[in-house]
């Protein structure tokens, strides 16, 4: 499976197919939630948002793959991702793109 961010894959001749999308609704624990807001009074990279962010991306982008390998696409184009709090320390990550089937 190829998977770009622009509306074409290098090479290759794309027959459109349809929207596909992965999400997931990530959080942490209280412990690890207490421990990265005293990361406010000193600053610096809050480590353990950064691991959750990261495992969240790639569990969308893993669904968004399995939903177009089902339509039996090739690739996924012009793939975005979106994040929004859902409440304090969650948040949703959505992976979205365009299946395509190349063309013989």
């Amino acid at each position: 499976m190829i998977i770009v961010n622009t509306d074409f894959i290098s090479g290759h001749e794309i027959e459109t197919m349809q929207l596909v999308k992965g999400n997931t609704i990530q959080t942490k624990n209280v412990g690890k939630d207490l421990t990265q807001g005293f990361k406010n009074l000193v600053g610096g990279e809050l480590k353990s948002y950064t691991k959750m962010m990261n495992e969240a991306r790639a569990l969308a982008t893993k669904r968004m793959v399995e939903e177009a390998e089902e339509l039996g696409a090739d690739g996924i184009v012009n793939v975005r991702y979106v994040s929004a709090e859902i409440m304090q320390g969650a948040a949703e990550v959505m992976a979205y793109g365009t299946a395509v089937k190349f063309v013989e």
